[in-house]
Formats: structure tokens, C-alpha cells, sequence
């Protein structure tokens, strides 16, 4: 088994068109779905039972629990589905890897669909060359799922061949005689082979081959199904480095539902056993222990007889003999494919009620990241430039954020509202600090949104993406403008209180009025921008408590004339009073120029 430079830039090469293909596909899939993806993957998950039937058929599809969990990572990193349904959908995903060890036991093969790619390439062809951007988006999803898979079979062919030379690992029948110890060392082995082929269904193959030979008994051969368990997590774990908190606690979520299962099986390692050993026996072709003692007693020259061509012997006693090594093997194969799904069933029947668990569990682990002052500081919670998504699912994200953005003014206007009942100087002037420190953030996450879409506005987007990012500007700017006019606001208060500006009670009353309406119009804003799917009439409450803003303006501005010639206050004083109601006019305008750019089109 030659394994050099050139093969080592084969496998390489193999992984870039298989990482390719996945990437095309995901876009392609994105732009012809838009919205409705989330709100497929929302219906899906809404809760724990929907979300393993999901992860179970997208697994059953792909054939992969690994680009499943890759998929429910990336999901998570763009908050399209919480941690709890991220758990759900992981637990449906390792029993759909199953699957295809149920396929090769019954059938002996399996479909190999890496034939039928370079015709995909040629159906994609006329959709890729189409004026329509629709049906471009199908051209793109074709190919890339055509890539996919053709880097999936370059990379089979590419990793070490330990499948076909499986004497690389006949040393380890050395170590098979050491009772629970070696149930353990085994179990570690399936760990590392998974990690190093990346993937459980060649593991199993490997583990098979194994036991074919006589090296391993059954009882191993299952600790290493179990070590497979642990391995296959690996791949999501690394895909999250540099992720947001909550795709990092997924993939980590993933590792420890599988090793909580391990450990549970482990406990009851014999009974589960027993009961495989005694359903193949009783259903299936036989006790799938009887491999290991038959080749025992036949000798290793004996069993080396046994790899003749049927067609070739001529020994009644020989054939009989390769018949029941033949069958053995199959029961073999049954017993190392139910207890896996044993496994996967028993493990998501018992862990299922315990998803708030991992998730308490997940929380502390990967805690939210350590803020000053009650969150006072510069973070992005949703994008991570760490782990750039595809272009449909980073305007996801960048929704996220905005939302994030707006409560952030939300609490500027609460110390605004502070400000103006504060009487003591040094907590006026703490308040007064934490309201300029805010504005410094809004400046900074209008920056980084703004960055982060034009870097996704560099990849493919369909037309509808195009203008979901030129909304989400536009929006994002208007709430950076909300902080600015909350800063304002603040400025105009210290000014007056820095000259000791007489405020009488009305004044008191009717600026609080206003910022009552501003924050009643902020909520109303921050609740729009929450929702997965808006209406038009959702900005009809908006519209109502501007307009009750401009008017309640226009009548603090006649009553004032009338106050300042009945002396009630200067007319320096009742200039401070109309730039903090102007002020509070301008607020309004801004936040209402929000909901319009999320209304009136939807990103």
C-alpha cells in the first residue's frame, strides 16, 4: 500500500472538488428556495420528534451523517434553528447512517452514484447557459451535487486502502484476548480509523473484513461500531472552529450525545449483546459469534483454503467449510448492522427527553462570551467571519444581527429616559457615559454588517439576494441613525443641565411623553424586525405612532409660545426644551424609516 506525495495531492485535490460540489449545491439550493428554506427548516424542527425525522431523512438522502451535521452547523451559525432543534435533528442523523449498512447486508452492493455524475454534469449544462436566473439556480444545484459526489469518489479512491489491504491492521489480533480492556482499546481504534477515512460506513466495511479474518471477535467488532460513534462527530467539530457560540455548542452537542451513548452502552455492553446475538440467531442467518470460533479451530492454514474460488474445489468438506465461513460473515454483517441501529434507536429514545439537558450542558461548556457593564461592549452575536456561509444563509445571518442592533438603541433609549428624571451628577454622569459608549458600538456594527454583505454581495446571489442586501443596508444605517438621535438626545440634556436650565414639571412630563411614544415605536420596530415572515399591515402601528409623534411635536411648539411670554421659563431655557422635542420628532422619523425598508421588501 504506497501512500506518497502524489497520492497525498490527490486526496487533496479530491476533498477541494468534494468541498466544491457541496458548496455550489448549498448556493444553488439557497437561491431557488429563498425564505422558504427557513421556513421549511422551522416547520421541520418546530419540535424534538419533526426534528429527528428531519435529521433521519436528510440522512437517509445524502447518505452521510457528517455532511447532515455540517448542514445543521451551518444552519446554527446563521440562527435559522436553535440548539434545541439542532440537537433533535443530529439524534435523527446517527440513526440515518445506519442505513447503509442495512443496505449492503441485505442487498451485498451499493448504489454507486458517483457513475451516474458526469451525466448530471451534461442535464445541468442547458440550465446553467439559461437567461432566467430561477432556473440558473437549478443549473447551479445540479452540478454541484454532480461535483459532489465525483469528489466523494476521487476521495474513496484516494484515502489509504486499508479496505483492501486490511493486513496493515493484522497486528492488532494481538490485542484481542485482553476481556474488557480490549473492548476498550477497540473501541478507540474505530474512534481513529473513523477520524482518519471519514467515514463510519468504511469503517464498518474495515471492521467486517476484520472479523472475516478471524482477527477480531464479534464482541470487539462492536466496541469498534461504537468507537465509530465518537469518530464520526469529529468532522462538525472542526467545521465550527472559528463559528459563532451557538454553532460551536451544535457541533459539541454532537460529540456529547454520541459519547453519553457510548458510555451508556458500555454499561450494558453484555446484555446488548445477547439480545443482537439472540435476534440473528432466532431471524437471521445465525449466531454471529460462531465466525470467530469456527475460524479458531479450522487453523490458520486451514482458513487460508477458504479464500479459494468455489468453482476451483472439488473437497466436499472444503465447500461445506467455505459455505460456513460465507454465512457466517453475513450474520456477521447483520449483527454489526443491527446493533448499530439498536444503538442510534435506544440511544435517541432515551436521550430525546433529555435535549434541555445538553443543551444546560452545551451552555456551560462554550459559555456566551464574558461582557462588561450588562453587554456595554463591540460583539457580534450571529456573524462570524470565522466561518463564512453561503451567500443566501450569510443574509440570514446579517438579519440576525440586525436585530441584534436594533434592541441595542432600544436600551440607548432607556438611559436617555434616565437622563432626564437623574438628579444625582455622578450617576448622570455615568449614564451619560454608557449612552456615548453605546453610540461608539452602532457606529461599529453598521461597519461590520456593512463589511460582512459586501463580502457576501461577492459570491453568487440571485437577484431577490441582491436586493435583500441593498434593504439590509439601508436599514442598518437607519438604525445606526437611531443611535446617533439617542446620542443627540443626550447631548441636549447635559447642555441644559450643564447651564443649570430651569425644567419645570410640564417639561419633565411632555419630554417623557415623547420618548414613551419613541420607545412604544422602538418595540413595535424591534418586534417587526424579529419576525420570520412580516405583512404590510404590520407597519400600520408604526405609521399611527409617528404620525401621534409629529402631532404631539407640533402642539409642544404652540403651547411653548404661550409658556414663554407667561414667563413660565426663558426663552435660552425653551430653546433646550424645543431641541430635545425636535430631536425626539427626528428619532421617530428614523425608526419608521426602518420598517419601511423591512416591510415594504422583505429580505
Amino acid at each position: 500500500m504506497n501512500f506518497g506525495f502524489f497520492q497525498i495531492l490527490q486526496l487533496i485535490g479530491s476533498l477541494g472538488i468534494f468541498l466544491y460540489g457541496m458548496k455550489v449545491m448549498s448556493e444553488g439550493l439557497q437561491k431557488i428556495a429563498g425564505d422558504r428554506l427557513r421556513n421549511f427548516l422551522s416547520a421541520m424542527t418546530s419540535n424534538r420528534v419533526f426534528g429527528i425525522f428531519t435529521g433521519l431523512l436528510i440522512t437517509i438522502l445524502v447518505q452521510s451523517s457528517s455532511a447532515t451535521t455540517l448542514m445543521v452547523v451551518s444552519f446554527a451559525n446563521a440562527g435559522l434553528v436553535t440548539l434545541g432543534q439542532a440537537i433533535s435533528v443530529i439524534m435523527g442523523a446517527n440513526i440515518g447512517t445506519t442505513v447503509t449498512a442495512w443496505v449492503i447486508s441485505l442487498f451485498g452492493f451499493k448504489i454507486d452514484i458517483a457513475t451516474y455524475a458526469v451525466p448530471i454534469v451534461a442535464l445541468s449544462i442547458p440550465f446553467i447557459f439559461s437567461g432566467k436566473s430561477n432556473r440558473k439556480s437549478w443549473g447551479e444545484f445540479i452540478i454541484g451535487f454532480a461535483f459532489l459526489f465525483i469528489g466523494l469518489q476521487y476521495l474513496k479512491d484516494s484515502v489509504p486502502d486499508l479496505k483492501n489491504h486490511p493486513q496493515a491492521l493484522e497486528f492488532l489480533k494481538d490485542y484481542a484476548s485482553g476481556g474488557f480492556g480490549s473492548t476498550i482499546l477497540f473501541m478507540f481504534i474505530g474512534t481513529i480509523l473513523t477520524v482518519v477515512v471519514q467515514s463510519s460506513s468504511a469503517t464498518v466495511a474495515i471492521t467486517l473484513i476484520m472479523c472475516s479474518k478471524g482477527w477480531i471477535s464479534f464482541e470487539l467488532a462492536t466496541a469498534m461500531v461504537l468507537g465509530e460513534n465518537i469518530g464520526t462527530t469529529i468532522t462538525a467539530n472542526i467545521a465550527a472552529i472559528g463559528a459563532n457560540v451557538t454553532a460551536r455548542r451544535t457541533a459539541i452537542a454532537h460529540l456529547l450525545f454520541n459519547v453519553f451513548g457510548v458510555l451508556f452502552a458500555l454499561i450494558f455492553f453484555t446484555p446488548f449483546i445477547k439480545l443482537v446475538v439472540h435476534i440473528i440467531s432466532n431471524y437471521g442467518p445465525g449466531d454471529p459469534r460462531m465466525l470467530f470460533d469456527f475460524l479458531a479451530d479450522l487453523g490458520p492454514e486451514r482458513a487460508s483454503l477458504l479464500e479459494t474460488d468455489v468453482s476451483q474445489v472439488s473437497d466436499p468438506a472444503l465447500l461445506r467449510d467455505i459455505e460456513m465461513r460465507n454465512t457466517g460473515i453475513t450474520a456477521v454483517s447483520f449483527g454489526l448492522s443491527l446493533f448499530h441501529s439498536l444503538f442510534n434507536v435506544f440511544n435517541v429514545l432515551i436521550m430525546i427527553w433529555f435535549v434541555n439537558v445538553y443543551v444546560y450542558i452545551c451552555r456551560k461548556i462554550i459559555p456566551d462570551k464574558k461582557q462588561k457593564s450588562k453587554g456595554e461592549e463591540f460583539q457580534l452575536k450571529y456573524i462570524s467571519f470565522g466561518m463564512l456561509s453561503t451567500a443566501e444563509l450569510s443574509i440570514a445571518q446579517a438579519q440576525k444581527e440586525m436585530a441584534v442592533f436594533g434592541e441595542r438603541t432600544s436600551r440607548m433609549l432607556d438611559m436617555v429616559k434616565e437622563l432626564v428624571v437623574e438628579e444625582d451628577e455622578e450617576k448622570f454622569a455615568e449614564t451619560y457615559n454608557r449612552v456615548e459608549k453605546y453610540e461608539n458600538i452602532c457606529d461599529r456594527m453598521e461597519l461590520e454588517i456593512a463589511n460582512y454583505l459586501s463580502k457576501v454581495s461577492e459570491g453568487r446571489l440571485s437577484a431577490e439576494g441582491k436586493e435583500h442586501i441593498r434593504n439590509i443596508i439601508r436599514a442598518v444605517t437607519e438604525i445606526e441613525s437611531i443611535g446617533d438621535s439617542c446620542y443627540n438626545l443626550a447631548k441636549n440634556i447635559k447642555r441644559r443641565e450643564d447651564h443649570k436650565a430651569n425644567s419645570t414639571p410640564q417639561m419633565q412630563k411632555n419630554i417623557l411623553h415623547l420618548l414613551d411614544l419613541n420607545a412604544k415605536a422602538l418595540q413595535r420596530m424591534n418586534f417587526i424586525l424579529s419576525k420570520s415572515e412580516v405583512q404590510p399591515d404590520d407597519a400600520l402601528e408604526s405609521y399611527n405612532i409617528e404620525n401621534a409623534i409629529n402631532n404631539f411635536r407640533n402642539d409642544v411648539q404652540i403651547s411653548s409660545l404661550d409658556e414663554i411670554n407667561s414667563k413660565e421659563y426663558t426663552y435660552q431655557e425653551g430653546v433646550y426644551y424645543h431641541d430635545i422635542i425636535n430631536e425626539g420628532e427626528r428619532l421617530g422619523d428614523y425608526i419608521l424609516n426602518v420598517v419601511q425598508a423591512v416591510v415594504e421588501k422583505r429580505f
